[in-house]
């Protein structure tokens, strides 16, 4: 298996493409991540899967052409943002069906694997647009939050959810670490609030209905959420949005 025969990508991310060959899916990471990226996604992965979440199952972590790569279990499917776009009527069922799932996530006790408040420290530090001095408000901010060992997917949305029929599986565990719920959820209200307020608002309002948890507690996070996502350089994100989110919390 060759880079150069793996042929046109079944999708395309921020850091990685994702190609289907012999049954199976390969994900090739590219040039610019760290050289553990692949070893550690696939960690998280085989964490994922032995709790018992439904998650495509890690075959080997190779290399393709010189570049990271995951060999993994090949899900035919469609995503449930994928759905809910051809089916916008029916959204609050797709949300309610990924808030469902968020939460099983969220019940396990994680171990062995990153820190959330390590992993946001690392981010604040390294972000952009940024001076000395917000940095450190922000870390005594985090230093201060509650912390829990509670297992968070940290990039969960309706496009990480593949549908297929032997039910959801979780995708893109990279950002998975063990922390408090509350930051996790700020994070999936952050990256819908930038497609979509209103299914922002729908999202946060049914996991604090299903969840018990409240609004203001997990608002709390969103200054240290929002600028730990300025280290992730997402050229589809905007900066100065996220800067005025840090601000307006402050």
């Amino acid at each position: 298996m060759y880079l150069d025969t793996l042929g046109e990508p079944l999708a395309v991310g921020n850091t990685a493409k994702v190609y289907v060959v012999e049954n199976k899916a390969v994900k090739v990471f590219n040039d610019n991540l760290p050289e553990t990226e692949s070893v550690n996604e696939a960690y998280k992965q085989k964490y994922a899967y032995s709790c018992g979440i439904r998650v495509p199952r890690v075959l080997d972590v190779t290399k393709q052409g010189g570049k990271q790569a995951i060999i993994m279990e090949y899900i035919r499917g469609e995503t449930i943002g994928e759905l809910l776009s051809c089916n916008p009527e029916q959204a609050e069922y797709y949300m309610s069906m990924s808030i469902d799932i968020q939460l099983r996530i969220h019940q396990i006790e994680g171990h062995s694997i990153e820190l959330m408040s390590a992993k946001l420290t690392r981010q604040i530090t390294q972000a952009p647009n940024l001076n000395h001095d917000w940095k450190a408000k922000l870390l005594e901010k985090l230093e201060s939050m509650p912390m829990e060992s509670r297992l968070c997917h940290g990039d969960y949305h309706i496009y990480n959810l593949l549908m297929s029929d032997k039910g959801v599986a979780t995708i893109d565990w990279v950002d998975g670490s063990v922390g408090n719920p509350c930051a996790d959820v700020y994070r999936t209200y952050l990256l819908y609030s930038q497609l979509s307020m209103s299914i922002a608002d729908m999202y946060l309002q049914l996991y604090c209905k299903k969840s018990g948890l409240s609004r203001i507690d997990i608002l709390e996070w969103a200054p240290i959420i929002a600028a730990a996502r300025l280290s992730e350089n997402v050229s589809s994100e905007s900066s100065n949005r996220l800067l005025n989110i840090v601000k307006d919390y402050m």
